[in-house]
């Protein structure tokens, strides 16, 4: 934990030091696919575990409304962006924990919603774990595209999804938030080229 040993300004200093190493395509090609999701009427699905699974929620929820004007939001005729977080099910999550296995309850979801064609973002900060890699599995075998949100040295799902955005740092929490702070691009750069704003106008 770095803030166990850095003080505010080392701790920000270092923060402002990460994200600059991020790649830059790497982001860009993350809005892309989710702005083809947008383009071709596909499903996006979103997934991970505890403070990844926060994640997923709110990228969710920022994409499924903030992708249009606050104005239209009531507009019938609007074309929509279909993201599902499959984080929120808690139900289904439990019973699908109790009655087969935790490593179990991302990929029996997709397998109710997912079709060819279809966007999964996978957020495992260490890049391992077993049920974001079970589902990303299925989706790789059934014809869905794969983006992988990770940290540490990536883990298997850095090197099984199609595409991917990795944060080479071994401090979950700074992971988690590098995640979140560059998604805001994302979602702005796709409510831009949306809504011809911007950049995109």
């Amino acid at each position: 934990m770095l803030g166990a040993t850095l003080g505010i300004p080392q701790y920000i200093a270092r923060l402002h030091a990460e994200i600059d190493r991020v790649d830059h395509q790497q982001i860009q090609a993350w809005a892309d696919l989710v702005y083809e999701a947008w383009e071709n009427e596909r499903f996006i699905f979103v997934f991970g575990n505890g403070g990844s699974g926060t994640t997923a929620t709110h990228i969710c929820e920022d994409l499924g409304k903030s992708s249009l004007r606050q104005e239209e939001l009531h507009d019938e005729s609007k074309k929509r962006l279909k993201i599902l977080s499959l984080t929120d099910n808690l139900g289904w999550i439990l019973a699908l924990g109790n009655d087969i296995g935790y490593e179990h309850i991302f990929v029996q979801q997709l397998m109710n919603y997912g079709s060819a064609g279809d966007l999964c973002i996978a957020i495992s900060g260490s890049g391992n774990s077993p049920n974001v890699l079970s589902a990303v599995d299925w989706a790789n075998r059934h014809g869905l595209k794969t983006f992988g949100l990770t940290g540490f040295d990536g883990g298997k799902l850095k090197g099984m999804a199609h595409s991917g955005m990795h944060v080479p740092l071994h401090d979950m929490g700074m992971v988690e938030s590098i995640h979140l702070a560059l998604f805001h691009w994302v979602l702005n750069d796709v409510f831009a080229r949306i809504n011809s704003e911007g950049r995109h106008a």
